[in-house]
C-alpha cells in the first residue's frame, strides 16, 4: 500500500490485546503491531517483560490525510486512566504502564501540548511517560491481532469505543459563509485564514504590542490567546507559549520541503500559524508563531461586555 503521509505512533495502554484490539478499528489506522517498548535491553519476550522493564506497547501506523496524531491521542485518552501508575483495568505492573513514545520531535510537541491541556481534566497529575522511542521487539506470533483468534479473550477495553466518532461539542463560534468572510474580512486576513497564507514578518499591528486583553479567531471569535502568554520571540510575528484554552488543532505540514506543526481554531478551522519548541524553557519550552491576520484583539476592559469574562483571570 503506497500512501505518502503515513506516520507512526507507539501507545502502551495496558494489556496490548485488548489496546491493538480498538486501534485497527480507527478509520486512519493502516496496520498495527503489538511488542514490547523501551525497556532496559534491546531484546526480550513476554516472559522477561518485567526483568527488562519493557512495557506492552501497540506500534500504530495511520494515514496522516485521513487521521491527526491529535485524534490519536484523544482515541488513546479515552481508553486509559492517565492518572494510574503501572495498572490499567485489571492488570498490574510496570509492563502495563501507560506511555506514547515516538521517533519524530514534531510528534514530541504535539503530545506535549495536548497533554498539558488535558491536564486541566483532572485533579492528579498525568502519569503517561512521553519518550522518543528507544527499542520495539515484537511480541510473539500468538499475541498479534490475539483477540481476532480469541474473540472470547481478555480485554479491560469497551472495543466499541473506536466505533464511537470524537465527541466535538457544539461551539457557539461559527464560521460564517464564503461570502459573508469575503466581506469581512480584509484580502489579506482572508488569505491567511483560508488559504494557509503567511503575512510578512514584523507588519502586524500585534507583532510589537502588549496590552492587557485576550486574542481570538477574527473569522469565529473562538477564544485563542492571553496577552500573558505573549512575549517577544524576535521572529517579526506574534508569539505565545500557550493557547488559553483546549481551542486549537494540531496537524502535520509538509509544504515547501518542511515539516512543521500547524496549528488551526478548532471551531473554524482557521489557519493561525505554526507551533515550535524554541520557546522559553521556563513556560514549556513552546513557541506558537502566529499570524496578527487571524488575530482580534479584545482589550481586558471590554471583555466582559463582548462575553468573554470567563476568561479574565487568565489575563490579570
Amino acid at each position: 500500500m503506497n500512501i505518502k503521509n503515513r506516520n507512526e505512533i507507539y501507545f502502551a495502554g495496558g494489556c496490548f490485546w485488548g489496546v491493538e484490539g480498538y486501534f485497527k478499528e480507527i478509520p486512519g489506522v493502516i496496520s498495527t503491531t503489538v511488542g514490547y517498548a523501551n525497556g532496559k535491553t534491546q531484546d526480550t519476550d513476554y516472559n522477561r517483560v518485567k526483568e527488562t522493564d519493557h512495557s506492552e506497547t501497540v506500534k500504530i501506523i495511520y494515514n496522516e490525510d485521513e487521521i491527526t496524531l491529535q485524534d490519536l491521542i484523544e482515541y488513546y485518552f479515552r481508553i486509559i486512566d492517565p492518572t494510574s501508575i503501572n495498572k490499567q483495568g485489571n492488570d498490574i505492573g510496570r509492563q502495563y504502564r501507560t506511555g506514547i513514545y515516538y521517533n519524530d520531535e514534531y510528534d514530541k510537541l504535539v503530545i506535549n501540548e495536548i497533554i498539558k491541556q488535558k491536564q486541566a481534566d483532572y485533579d492528579k497529575k498525568i502519569a503517561v511517560e512521553v519518550q522518543p522511542l528507544n527499542n520495539f521487539i515484537e511480541a510473539e506470533e500468538y499475541h498479534q491481532d490475539y483477540l481476532d483468534k480469541n474473540p472470547g479473550g481478555y480485554c479491560h477495553i469497551n472495543l466499541s469505543l473506536a466505533k464511537k466518532p470524537l465527541s466535538k461539542e457544539e461551539s457557539p463560534y461559527k464560521k460564517p459563509d464564503d461570502n459573508t468572510l469575503r466581506d469581512k474580512l480584509s484580502d489579506i486576513e482572508y488569505k491567511v485564514t483560508q488559504e494557509k497564507a503567511t503575512e510578512r514578518p514584523f507588519t502586524s499591528n500585534y507583532d510589537d504590542f502588549y496590552e492587557k486583553g485576550i486574542y481570538v479567531d477574527i473569522v469565529s471569535g473562538e477564544p485563542l490567546f492571553s496577552s500573558s502568554d505573549k512575549y517577544d520571540a524576535g521572529c517579526g510575528w506574534p508569539s505565545f507559549t500557550r493557547p488559553i484554552d483546549s481551542t486549537i488543532d494540531y496537524s502535520a505540514d509538509k509544504s515547501f520541503n518542511m515539516k512543521r506543526v500547524e496549528v488551526k481554531s478548532k471551531s473554524a478551522g482557521s489557519h493561525l500559524g505554526h507551533v515550535f519548541y524554541d520557546g522559553p524553557k521556563d513556560k514549556g519550552g513552546a513557541r506558537y508563531c502566529i499570524n496578527g491576520a487571524s488575530l482580534r484583539f479584545i482589550p481586558l476592559d471590554k471583555m466582559e461586555e463582548e462575553g468573554y469574562g470567563e476568561y479574565i483571570d487568565k489575563v490579570k
